[in-house]
């Protein structure tokens, strides 16, 4: 079966896993890629053996059937939109849009012209993210009443190329690492029913160390903390912490406390990671995730620590999905209301209030077990 053919739109710094990962796919393809600055996109063309285009040419390829919008969070709302304008499937990275009101629009439009529309993050589609969502399912530690979830660290400006619009409007902790929890708590425990928040700004200011634009100072726009409570539609409450602002900690990525046990989930950052559980007053055992694809260990990060680094496969799920006419997982509604959910955290801390949750979604199919992406041919 011919690959489904991609279009890139936007060649930054995360471009690369994408590039990566579709040539690692016979699901797809890259076709070409475009960027505001020609001589990106030439760049990644040459290295990965694709056609640089213009964002017209790209638009108009008939060949091309998904677009994956890279570009800056301020601009995946406008990007988007001529994506679905010009009648293909898009596939953005997170955030979904910087707001609601110019998110939802996006769907009722994916709706109207016929069109797949979905988000990153895809990580919830992990080995180790998914062997917690069948321990949930099966009632392994009962039902879900509580959790915690922190994702934190001391900022982006000490390894990103160019960090500056994660200070400003659009960025910050809340949007930008803030849907990798919160997609994995929903595809968990169900849509979020009511968020209560504080936040705060930990500088005004940040210095860059990182290359190219070493010493370059960045005014801080946006809170660097955010501490929340999400009240599920199941019950549960789960407090979530999102910093920029930690040098080190020891609070672990997800905890979900049922009512016959406690079930510790792995970095929801990347795909793999061993989960753990525990059955009442028992001791904590690992629960395997051998079955599940998506979660051998493929990247060496800067440390030396090697992680399941698998971004694009919620792509190679949506071309799958668009083959056999079935709904794919990381889609338009699940990011639309985890948006509203992320977007609810920062208003309620400033209008210091709770903050009623009015979007609603499903809980995405669980991937079947197997090796790879063939899973996704099948049904779940």
């Amino acid at each position: 079966m011919a690959s489904i053919k991609l279009g890139i739109i936007g060649c930054g710094n995360i471009s690369d896993a994408y590039f990566k990962g579709a040539a690692r796919s016979s699901i797809i393809a890259v076709k070409a890629c475009t960027d505001l600055l020609p001589e990106a996109a030439k760049s990644k063309a040459e290295t990965y053996g694709v056609a640089a285009a213009s964002m017209e040419g790209l638009l108009d390829d008939p060949e091309i059937d998904i677009v994956i919008n890279l570009t800056v969070p301020m601009a995946h709302a406008d990007v988007t939109q001529q994506v679905i304008a010009a009648g293909k499937h898009v596939y953005s990275e997170k955030p979904f849009a910087v707001t609601v009101a110019e998110a939802r629009p996006l769907v009722e439009a994916a709706a109207a012209k016929g069109v797949r529309i979905g988000s990153a993050p895809d990580t919830f589609l992990g080995a180790g993210h998914q062997a917690v969502r069948r321990a949930i399912d099966k009632g392994t530690v009962g039902q879900i009443v509580a959790g915690a979830a922190t994702f934190a660290g001391p900022g982006m400006e000490s390894w990103h190329p160019n960090p500056g619009f994660f200070f400003r409007k659009g960025g910050g902790p809340v949007l930008d690492i803030g849907a990798y929890p919160v997609t994995q708590l929903v595809n968990c425990l169900g849509p979020v029913a009511s968020v209560t928040a504080q936040a705060s700004k930990g500088r005004t200011s940040r210095m860059v160390t990182s290359e190219p634009r070493r010493g370059e100072v960045i005014e801080v726009e946006v809170p660097t903390t955010v501490n929340a409570v999400l009240l599920f539609e199941s019950g549960a409450n789960v407090s979530v912490t999102l910093s920029w602002d930690m040098w080190k900690h020891n609070r672990l990525p997800i905890e979900l406390y049922g009512t016959e046990g406690s079930l510790l989930n792995p970095d929801p950052n990347f795909f793999g990671g061993t989960p753990r559980f525990t059955e009442k007053g028992g001791d904590w055992q690992d629960l395997s995730i051998d079955a599940h694809p998506f979660g051998i260990p493929n990247r060496e990060m800067r440390s030396g620590a090697m992680v399941a680094d698998y971004r694009i496969i919620g792509v190679l799920d949506m071309a799958e999905a668009i083959r056999a006419g079935r709904p794919h997982r990381a889609n338009g509604d699940l990011a639309l209301h985890v948006l509203e959910v992320l977007g609810a955290m920062e208003a309620s801390a400033l209008e210091e209030r709770h903050i009623r949750i009015e979007s609603r979604c499903e809980r995405p199919a669980v991937v079947p077990f197997g090796e790879g992406e063939e899973v996704f041919s099948r049904a779940a």
